[in-house]
């Protein structure tokens, strides 16, 4: 009996161990997975500018201030900044205080030490922009600031053929000490925290992490914020980790009383640390058909952006579809903060210019583009035609404006072209340029099927009007690069706002822009003056009209032609909680959350 005792008592013990040892092993990883249909650039933050890199920096880095997740109309709020800035001098001295005890994620750069965040970090960033060896593509945004004596100096380096020195001081850009940054500008600049706030362009880099890594930096990002990058197979799979070290920080918002859906998140994550997720995948997926499908076989759990050839599948009028709901997959719409749109390189020979010819040429080749049929047929209804350059939910967009860039009018293309002597000279059906030489357009495009689609309906509305247009394709990353170089004639992409104000979009007309967000390479001493005012004004009726005559004179010379604003539909399994779209700010995956329990077997 005794030793039955024991071996009953052994057993009960191995029992209670196992159970404990359940009860404390730990939770599966909360895994957050989806696509882009675009390939990433990379993910230094200082070099960086196309969307889908920028998505990754902006939850690797982080600013000193940043957009509330569910306020809307949009509210800056602090990020890495105790509170809002002092502000003096009439918007010239800006003075801003750091939260102490933030610090960078592990690097064999830190050589095992913590690395806290220091005012000198923000001063780096913004020198790095001056840097004329690192031929920044934020550095005319910056310059366009003002900072007393940076560009004064930048001016000094490249003069004198020497290096930056990232130790000379600049009387705009101090620490005043570990926690205090005090910004100085020459001119009234008003909005200068919308610029702050691009955390995915000047979010906080450590020098010593640049210094190491050099040339390299684009695979090496080494931030404050929420997670880390775990690996990167170019253009292919991207996985990030949460932080191990990253703060205390805790869910909270303010969304509008009225915000029903904000309400409903706020009462059920405020007070969670976030993020709230452990690791996320993203896959490179350019082709409509399998991200569409891949969504729908349960191995992703958010379709950001339907294509736009299953839109109606999925969200017929807007509305998600009944099969989709009885899933549990969650729907969600909004008119993006965007704009599609045709860039003409001005320095090109047959599309570039300001002489009356070119400018006619241009505009014909805006009034034979069907952007109408293209937005209700390829695009499935997903968008409305653009009138001028700037995007809903910013200052200087009006939406009953009316303009000839939002026109499909072939006959006035007609018009025009015969006017300025662009005539079918040989009777081979296509027009000639007016000294009688051929006329061949040339865009860039991307291989993709979507792409292609709209190609067609592109090369078809101009073949009406005798324009004969041939296609160069390659990879997204390397149209890019090609057009930031001038070496294009033609392209069309889209831009997204990140900040409300509408002198981000004005910047794509600047001088000053060119070879950075001056795609076209536009130069209008005119236009020049329009953006150097708008700086300095407050918002008001002043401002309102330099906006409208922006407008005209971008109708008028059509360095661009916009062609449409489109709605963004996104869909969610019912796994994935918490998401919201932001019309400027890209890091959401620290709010939202994955309960697993809550997936549905596909069928």
């Amino acid at each position: 009996m005794k030793r039955l005792l024991l071996i009953l008592a052994a057993a009960l013990g191995l029992l209670h161990a196992g159970m404990a040892g359940a009860a404390e092993a730990p939770a599966a990883p909360k895994l957050l997975r989806y696509s882009f249909r675009v390939a990433e650039t990379g993910f230094d933050p200082g070099r960086v500018t196309d969307i889908y890199s920028r998505i990754i920096t902006s939850h690797i880095f982080e600013g000193l201030y940043t957009y509330d997740h569910l306020a809307r109309p949009a509210k800056l709020v602090p990020q890495t900044a105790v509170g809002m800035p002092e502000v003096s001098d009439d918007f010239r001295t800006w003075t801003i205080k750091l939260q102490p005890g933030i610090f960078f994620a592990d690097d064999p750069v830190f050589k095992g030490k913590k690395r806290e965040l220091t005012a000198e970090d923000y001063v780096f960033v913004l020198k790095r922009a001056a840097d004329p060896e690192n031929n920044s593509p934020h550095w005319s945004e910056i310059d366009e600031q003002g900072f007393v004596g940076l560009a004064e100096y930048r001016a000094e380096v490249l003069k004198q053929k020497k290096r930056f020195d990232y130790d000379h001081p600049i009387a705009g850009l101090r620490a005043l000490d570990r926690y205090t940054l005090q910004l100085r500008l020459k001119q009234t600049r008003p909005r200068l925290i919308e610029i702050l706030a691009q955390t995915d362009l000047y979010g906080a880099v450590a020098r010593e992490v640049i210094e190491a890594y050099g040339e390299q930096s684009m695979g090496h990002p080494v931030g404050t914020g929420p997670f880390v990058l775990k690996q990167w197979r170019r253009s292919s799979l991207i996985v990030l980790e949460k932080n191990p070290g990253y703060r205390e920080r805790y869910y909270d918002a303010q969304p509008n009383a009225d915000d029903a859906e904000g309400q409903a998140l706020l009462a059920r994550f405020k007070g969670r640390r976030i993020p709230m997720i452990d690791r996320v995948e993203v896959s490179i997926i350019e082709e409509n058909q399998p991200r569409w499908l891949s969504f729908l076989g349960g191995e992703f759990d958010l379709l950001e952006r339907v294509p736009e050839d299953f839109v109606n599948q999925a969200m017929p009028r807007g509305k998600l579809a009944p099969n989709l709901a009885k899933r549990g997959i969650q729907g969600y719409r909004t008119l993006a903060s965007d704009v599609l749109y045709t860039a003409f390189n001005m320095d090109d020979p047959v599309v570039g210019g300001y002489t009356a010819e070119r400018i006619a040429l241009r505009r014909a080749i805006g009034l034979a583009t069907n952007s109408p049929r293209e937005n209700a047929l390829v695009r499935r209804g997903q968008a409305v035609v653009a009138q001028s350059l700037y995007l809903p939910n910013t200052s200087g967009y009006d939406p009953d404006y009316r303009s000839e860039m939002g026109d499909y009018d072939p006959a006035r293309a007609n018009a025009l072209l015969d006017l300025y002597g662009y005539k079918d000279v040989d009777g081979d059906g296509w027009r000639e340029l007016p000294d009688g030489s051929p006329l061949l357009l040339e865009s860039l495009t991307t291989p993709d099927g979507f792409q292609r689609q709209i190609d067609e309906l592109w090369q078809k509305s101009l073949a009406k009007v005798g324009l004969r247009l041939k296609f160069k394709v390659a990879k997204w990353p390397e149209n890019l690069k090609s057009m930031r170089a001038g070496k294009y004639q033609i392209w069309s992409l889209a831009n997204s706002a990140s900040m409300p104000d509408g002198k981000d979009s004005l910047a794509a007309l600047h001088t000053g822009h060119i070879g950075t967000y001056n795609y076209a390479r536009f130069s209008l001493p005119e236009m020049d003056k329009l953006f150097d005012a708008v700086g300095s004004l407050p918002d008001g009726p002043e401002r309102d009209a330099v906006f409208l005559t922006s407008k005209r004179l971008a109708t008028a010379y059509m360095p661009y032609k916009y062609r449409g604003h489109r709605f963004l539909s996104d869909l969610a399994h019912a796994q994935l909680i918490g998401y919201r779209r932001h019309s400027f700010k890209q890091n959401w995956w620290e709010f939202v959350d994955i309960d697993d329990s809550k997936k549905r077997a596909v069928k």
